[in-house]
């Protein structure tokens, strides 16, 4: 361009003027290009700097980039996937340090500040995350920063000036892109630290306001959708919110950040090893069908696929011809192996220096002559082969693999170690030194170790002594290792070899000389194996392309141990004869400038360098003024591939030009572990032009097309090539998925190199090793392009003219999300330009993607500083996420901070992400603030539902309500008229008759045994002993209460005899009684409203209770809850005297009130249902037949006794069959936790009835005890069925829990089952086990012999054992029953409720149109049955509620019978068993309440569902509890652990939810244990948790608001 170097702002003002009219004739068209240039070129020359005479464009010999649009002749250059490579190592992130990207993400910021955007702040509890203080806490990497506060505050100080000053006239700008020395039009770091001259600084400043706007998106950015609608909406439109819900001080009015539009993306596949693979071989041939067959990923029909743009770039080019290097010259003194090169030199330049090692203080400590490094490297082989082990038994044999274990700052020891490996022709495996047991990546070192075979390793003595020790001194196992001896390879343990003794040194062959570890993306470490012929091919290669010399010095500032460091440092270096100052990682962190000196004072001619070096010592060059770089001639720089290079060289070269560095020194190079090095720029002659740089539009590399950036100035990336492939080498690019095809021309891919100097293999994978090392090219047609192999480099890049070759990236650094892809790099270098100072350390960030639902999620985890505050940290995460969805338009998904100093890092201090990664998804980061964002960036959930409106009428069944073919579900039990009873019971009508007549007819039948905790039978009832208790409370009652016929009487004891007495008491008394729980002594203030209200809404006349219960319910504390003023009449039924009421009340009807069942359903809902005599009646009947009662058999019941079928077992059922109840207080178990189940071994109990939350208790508590229990001689042979009593969904994994457990102690597995029961029938379902005829045939006096056999016969079981379905839960989200396989993909496992007691029928009906349904549908289960319950008891007589629910007809088919809503949803299903009368049984499945249901984007969720999903997220969820809050899913979960895991939780919760549910979380809260209310029946209150989180009640620990 003409205008290089021209300061535009100091222009005249004429000629300003003139520039801006030729612009806006360029852009209206009204001059052609090459016009606009001329003209241009005219009115600049008299302001051109004389030196410049040369016309840069971007053909291929320019050295600076120009500005595309002004180039006739532009040549799309580099067009990465916009993603590259992650780094890792001990790097400062100041290598990402650019002030442009700086003002880009401050220009984003500003745009997100006037629209108002904040988001709301999580809340914590002040207990949890003490800080460590700081004097504490060592700051992770407190060097890291690239300058001091105050540079940085004037940077940013210099920016904003700068911008307020010019960005007044944007149009002036848009279309300037001014270069100059200083500057690379991309991202790249510009300004001159202050030092520059004048010129220089306004030039940056114009480069980087250019820059500004090419980073900035110039539309403006959108309000995000309200995820809480169902309905997709415009991007544009705002959030309908409300404006006044305020909840935790966060005002639901303001708006969350920015969201982004992504689309669907591909999940990487992993490799395998050939073990795995040679067990997929063997698979091949399964016996079954293939898995494939069974499971399909059903992906498709789940996720939204977004539609593709049909803007997307695609690649036009030709395909590309493969490209060679030059060829490798033949040197006539080249040696045949390299250990004869040291040989070599040892002999005839045995002073001639090799190496200059410094000490901590960047001074040179020792150098090792070529003769001292020959003789030390050759005792050392001698000693490996000769004295390790015996004659006949040595340790090492050639071939062998050996650990090298030396660090950083030793090199003379590792090369002494690594060519005395080499003369005794073992194989060195260098690795790093391990610091503790815990270190990061230290398993994979392992697993290196392991595939490699090494039981030997090689170290020097301090570094010995500095190893983790265990107590009795010997090194400690470290974990994952395999069992190492340790030989120390100082001089003074060497022995000289004898005088016969030569080193065999072969001409160089296909054996292996050395492996180099490399670790991939995921973290693990594998060996890449290197040959002596390629190492010796590779140094000749190098020699070639560097021109080295004999005798030359190089300073070498990277690890020696691997990649270049070794390459140039140790092999090529002694080849050559060249002199190596190694600078040590330790001295560079004390003084960044050290190896600039060390150039300066050896006057070395070639220097090894990354761009943190270039960086470090750019910012401590003012303490130099002297130092000169002059005898450089090549400056090579090791990661030149990452883009983020240029801006380093850029900025490098413009502090130290004046230290006489030569532009044409700087030498990038581009290299990889299997590859080795792929191109490398050669060393340019004095004055030659400079290579070019192409400014390629980000939006293509996004989508992997080479596109020139012309259109859009706001998103350019500049990239510098990385010189030509290496001499001798053949190169392709290959699409990165798939087979390897060749690419066009203008598109990006993966780098393939085939050459002689390569790695050879995975050592010991050969099955990966296949994949890498062995790749065949194949052409648009799929042919392969020949037979030579190609390695993959794992570099992403292209080639441009002149074969220059580019890299844009690592496809380990690769983050591709919805199709698009991103670089890890990219990403912590725009989040590092949010002022980060004051709230992370720099150099502490990562950066990875975890898959969640079906794509890539990007993750950022930083190290938050001890002193930064939460709403600091909390505004700096906000802005990070702004900052990255404008200026990479991709969402985050989690950002995350955690405290200083705990992420894992890698031997050199950097972060080692794959470790991170590894931590975030085991939940075991412990982040201190954490921001979640997946309403921002999940793109991809399915559509919401449609509900459509049905039409009902007679045609429904025809048309879709029910699915022709199928038929209508319903499913009833025995017809209870059939069986004729014999009993005498049968003949009474009321309870209170039966228990009259068993008193008279066996008055010392023993009806009811209480247990106290140690299992002794504290109290029993016969039959005539309970009448006469019941005779006394009448009496009492009549006497003392002036109680009514009909008045309602609350009975208020804890669970016993007494209970059941003063019911049958009530009963003779011609009143209604009310069973109530007792409040609980030690929680008065939460359970005695519950008592008060029940008191209240039934209108109790007066309270039957005991003298401490009384004393309880007048007492100060009582007083403090309610108003204990106006109980009514309150009866002690302690201490009665003996009196008889004149008469017992015989009801006049069967249809009159017998009693009401109170309770609180799981929605918060006090419901009393008026239960009458008959019901009474045919319920117990039925169970009586169900169960086959009668009054030699025996039943132990532990649950509580005051509503539903618990009440029924416990009072109603002894005297009407007559069998004996074995009474077990759940609130005994307490005490003695073994007592039910030793209970059922000493009475040899057959039939037993629990709760969940006794089956639970017993679970948790006693697993681990069944040996203790077998011991003390419990056995559980005797039970054939224990019964759990329930009215929600059977907890199948409870119930198969306990089974297994108590597995042991004989219980059979067939022996657990459940029932069902609702408000409005108490029990529809009762199963009992497997029933045993023999001894059904055994002497009963009390029943007779025939009705057990006519019984056994009849039924021989109350039916086939339990069902288990598994149904698919994407279709019951829909109402659709769809039966899968065992685990399939969203299976969900249900049991049946057991089987349908006699009298009962059931039908499922569409609970909106009230017609019946098919049973491939979910529907409302309706009951019709003799024991229904009468309706609702209420006050006020609400009429359309009771007819609702209790007397409710079918809108079509069968609409004459009356039917029961019991508010839950289900399905019936047809098994293959079959009942009693020979007919296939019907299988009813309880699925959920309907009131619980959560109505979320349409489709129907259980909240169970999620809950099981969630407690299985971590091991610390002790509990966990769902429900809606506007809309957004509220997560409650119970922290068992430590408070430092809470925030763990956050993302592990939100994945699950959204792998398993496709539901985004909106809330999480964590709580302490035990915060999830629970009713008497063990389930959930939901309700009366949202009331309490709503209200701000529960005291969480942390709750996070999702954005």
């Amino acid at each position: 361009m003409a205008d290089r170097g021209v300061d535009l702002a100091a222009l005249p003002k004429e000629v300003r003027e003139h520039l801006a009219e030729l612009e806006l004739e360029l852009s209206e068209g009204d001059i052609t290009r090459k016009g606009y240039e001329k003209k241009r070129a005219k009115l600049l020359a008299p302001f051109v700097p004389q030196t410049q005479n040369k016309d840069v464009s971007i053909k291929l010999t320019p050295g600076h980039p120009s500005d595309p649009a002004s180039s006739p002749n532009a040549i799309p250059i580099a067009a990465p996937r916009q993603h590259r490579a992650h780094r890792s190592g001990g790097t400062r992130d100041d290598r990402y340090r650019s002030d442009i990207h700086t003002e880009a993400v401050q220009a984003a910021l500003a745009r997100h500040k006037e629209e108002k955007m904040p988001l709301p702040m999580p809340t914590k509890r002040r207990s949890a995350f003490v800080q460590s203080p700081a004097e504490n806490c060592t700051p992770p990497d407190t060097s890291s920063a690239s300058e001091d506060e105050g540079s940085l505050r004037r940077r940013q100080a210099a920016i904003s000036a700068m911008l307020a000053q010019n960005l007044q006239s944007p149009e002036y700008w848009i279309n300037r892109s001014v270069q100059g020395s200083s500057t690379s039009s991309s991202a790249s770091s510009t300004l001159s630290h202050g030092e520059g001259k004048t010129h220089n600084h306004s030039q940056g400043q114009t480069s980087m306001l250019a820059d500004v706007l090419a980073h900035t998106r110039i539309e403006s950015s959108s309000i995000p959708p309200d995820v809480t609608s169902t309905v997709p909406q415009d991007r544009n439109s705002r959030a309908d919110l409300p404006p006044n819900i305020v909840v935790k001080g966060i005002s639901r009015g303001q708006s969350r950040t920015s969201m982004m539009e992504t689309a669907g993306g591909v999940p990487a596949h992993g490799r395998v090893s050939s073990k795995i693979q040679q067990l997929l071989n063997t698979l091949k041939r399964p016996k079954r069908p293939p898995l494939s067959e069974f499971f399909l990923d059903d992906s498709e029909e789940i996720v939204e696929v977004p539609q593709p743009d049909p803007n997307t770039p695609r690649p036009e080019g030709r395909q590309i011809i493969p490209v060679k290097g030059e060829p490798l010259g033949v040197v006539s003194n080249w040696p045949p192996a390299l250990q004869a090169s040291l040989a070599r030199w040892g002999a005839t330049q045995a002073k001639s220096p090799a190496l200059t090692v410094l000490d901590i203080t960047g001074k040179p400590l020792y150098t090792l002559t070529y003769g001292k490094l020959w003789s030390r490297s050759l005792k050392l082989a001698y000693t490996l082969l000769n004295k390790l082990g015996t004659k006949n038994e040595p340790v090492l044999k050639p071939g062998d693999r050996v650990a090298l274990v030396y660090p950083n700052s030793d090199p003379g020891m590792f090369w002494v170690a690594f060519y005395g490996c080499l003369l005794a022709e073992v194989i060195p495996v260098p690795i790093e030194v391990p610091l503790s047991r815990k270190d990061a990546g230290s398993q994979q070192i392992g697993f290196l170790l392991g595939s490699c075979g090494v039981g030997l390793a090689l170290t020097s003595e301090i570094c010995l002594k500095g190893l983790p020790k265990t107590p009795n001194g010997e090194i400690q196992q470290f974990k994952g290792w395999p069992r190492l001896k340790w030989v120390v390879t100082d001089t003074k343990y060497l022995t000289k070899p004898s005088k016969d003794w030569q080193p065999h040194i072969p001409t160089a062959n296909t054996d292996t000389a050395y492996i180099e570890y490399k670790a991939s993306k995921e973290g693990t470490v594998m060996g890449v194996a290197v040959s002596k012929i390629s190492m010796l091919t590779h140094c000749q290669a190098l020699t070639q392309a560097c021109n080295y010399c004999e005798g030359e010095t190089l300073v070498n500032v990277l690890d020696f141990k691997k990649d270049s460091g070794l390459w140039h440092g140790v092999l090529t270096s002694v080849m050559n004869r060249i002199h190596t100052i190694s600078v040590p990682y330790s001295v560079m962190k004390a003084c960044p400038l050290s190896w600039v000196q060390r150039v300066h004072v050896h006057k070395a001619r070639m220097a090894l360098v990354k761009c943190r070096d270039l960086h470090w010592a750019m910012m401590a060059h003012r303490d130099q003024k002297d130092t000169t770089l002059s005898s450089l001639r090549m400056l090579i720089v090791a990661d030149g591939a990452n883009p983020w290079s240029v801006s380093s060289c850029d900025a490098f070269l413009n502090v130290f030009q004046s230290h006489g560095l030569k532009p044409e020194m700087i030498c990038p190079c581009a290299s990889s572990p299997e590859a080795m090095t792929v191109a490398i720029r050669r060393p340019g002659a004095l004055g030659a032009p400079l290579p070019a740089r192409a400014i390629l539009s980000m939006a293509g590399l996004s989508h992997g097309v080479i596109r020139v950036n012309t259109e859009d100035k706001n998103s350019a990336l500049t990239v510098q090539d990385v010189g030509h492939v290496m001499p001798g080498a053949l190169m392709c690019i290959v699409k990165p998925d798939g087979p390897p095809m060749l690419c066009k021309t203008d598109e990006i891919g993966e780098i393939v190199l085939n050459s002689r100097a390569g790695g050879t293999m995975y050592y010991g994978l050969p099955g990966v090793t296949k994949n890498t090392f062995e790749v065949i090219p194949v052409n648009s047609g799929g042919t392969p392009i020949g037979d030579v192999p190609f390695t993959r480099t794992g570099l992403l890049g292209f080639v441009g003219p002149g074969s220059l070759v580019f890299v844009v990236g690592k496809i380990d650094g690769l983050l591709a999300v919805s199709g698009r892809r991103h670089n890890a790099d990219d990403l912590v270098a725009t989040a590092l330009a949010v002022e980060p100072v004051k709230t992370v350390y720099r150099g502490r960030i990562a950066v990875f993607s975890v898959t969640v639902f079906y794509d890539e999620r990007i993750v950022i985890v930083a190290e938050q500083r001890p002193d930064a505050n939460e709403e600091d940290s909390f505004q700096w995460m906000s802005r990070v996420l702004q900052a990255i969805d404008s200026i990479h338009q991709v969402g985050l998904y989690c950002l995350a901070l955690v405290p200083g100093n705990t992420l894992p890092k890698t031997p050199l201090g950097g972060i080692h992400v794959s470790e991170t990664k590894q931590h975030f998804l085991e939940g075991s980061l412990h982040p201190c603030n954490i921001l979640m964002c997946p309403h921002t960036c999940v793109t991809n959930l399915p559509k919401p539902r449609q509900k459509q409106p049905v039409g009902v009428g007679p045609a429904s069944i025809m048309v879709g309500n029910l699915v022709a073919g199928k038929r209508i579900a319903q499913a009833s039990g025995r017809d209870l008229g059939l069986i004729d009873d014999q009993e005498q019971s049968r003949k009474h009508q009321f309870l209170s008759e039966a228990l009259q007549w068993r008193a008279q007819t066996d008055p010392d039948h023993v009806l009811y045994m209480l247990l106290n905790a140690k299992g002794v039978a504290v109290s029993t009832a016969t039959s005539s002993q309970l009448h006469k208790k019941a005779e006394k409370i009448t009496a009492a009652l009549l006497e003392r209460g002036g109680i009514n016929t009909g008045d309602n009487v609350v009975l208020l004891y804890p669970p016993g005899i007494d209970l059941i007495a003063s019911f049958y008491g009530c009963l003779y008394a011609g009143c209604v009684p009310v069973t109530v729980r007792p409040p609980h002594p030690q929680n008065l203030g939460a359970t005695l409203p519950t008592v008060r209200m029940i008191i209240d809404v039934s209108k109790a006349a007066c309270i039957l209770t005991t003298q401490t219960l009384m004393k309880t319910l007048r007492s100060k504390e009582a007083a403090a809850s309610v108003n204990v003023k106006t109980w009514p009449n309150i009866i002690d039924t302690d201490d009665l005297p003996r009196k008889k009421p004149s008469t017992i009340y015989k009801p006049p009807t069967a249809e009159m009130l017998a009693y009401l069942d109170f309770s609180v359903s799981t929605t918060g809902m006090l419901t009393g249902v008026k239960i009458s005599h008959s019901a009474v009646n045919a319920l117990c009947r039925s169970i009586k037949l169900q169960c086959e009662l009668y009054s030699s058999r025996q039943i132990a019941i532990c649950m509580d006794p005051y509503c539903g079928l618990g009440f029924v077992l416990w009072c109603l059922s002894s005297v009407y069959s007559g069998h004996q109840s074995i009474l077990i207080p759940p609130s005994e178990l307490e005490t003695s936790l073994p007592l039910w189940l030793s209970t059922l071994s000493q009475y040899k109990i057959r039939d037993t009835f629990c709760s969940y939350s006794v089956m639970e208790l017993c679970t948790k508590g006693l697993g681990t005890q069944t040996e203790a229990l077998k011991a003390r001689g419990v056995n559980l042979s005797c039970v054939r069925s224990c019964v759990v009593i329930a009215e929600e969904r059977p907890r199948l994994a409870l119930t198969q829990s306990f089974s297994k457990l108590f597995k042991d102690l004989g219980l059979s597995p067939r022996a657990v089952s459940t029932t069902f029961g609702a408000r409005v029938n108490l029990a529809i379902c009762l199963q009992v086990g497997p029933i045993n005829i023999l001894h059904q045939l055994c002497p009963d006096t009390k029943a007779k012999p025939y009705f057990a056999i006519s019984v056994s016969f009849h039924q021989g079981t109350a039916g086939p054992d339990p069902t288990t379905v598994y149904v698919d839960m994407k279709s019951l989200r829909h109402d659709r029953v769809r039966l899968v396989e065992r685990g399939a993909p969203q299976s969900l496992p249900l049991m049946e409720s057991g089987t349908m007691l006699p009298g009962v029928r059931v039908i499922i009906v569409n609970p909106e149109t009230r017609g019946p349904l098919g049973d491939s549908h979910l529907g409302e289960i309706w009951v019709n049955s003799p024991h229904n319950a009468s309706g609702y008891y209420t006050i006020y007589g609400e009429e359309s509620l009771q007819a609702d629910h209790f007397n409710t007809r079918l809108s079509f088919g069968e609409t004459e019978t009356l039917w029961a809503r019991t508010g839950y949803l289900g399905f019936v299903r047809r098994t293959e068993l079959l009942d009693a009368s020979g007919d296939r049984h019907d299988a009813l499945f309880v699925v959920g309440s309907l009131d619980e249901t959560l109505e979320l984007r349409g489709l129907r969720y259980h909240p169970i569902d999620i809950e099981t999903s969630v407690s299985r997220a971590h091991r610390s969820i002790a509990e966990s509890a769902v429900f809606t809050w506007t809309n957004l899913l509220v997560v409650v979960v119970e922290l068992s652990g430590s408070e430092q895991e809470a925030l763990d939780l956050v993302p592990l919760v939100t994945n699950v939810v959204l792998k398993e549910h496709h539901l985004i979380v909106g809330v999480v809260v964590i709580v302490d244990p035990g915060v999830i209310p629970i009713n008497s029946r063990g389930e959930k209150q939901r309700m009366h948790l949202r009331d309490s989180f709503l209200a701000d009640q529960l005291d969480p620990i942390y709750v996070a608001y999702n954005m």
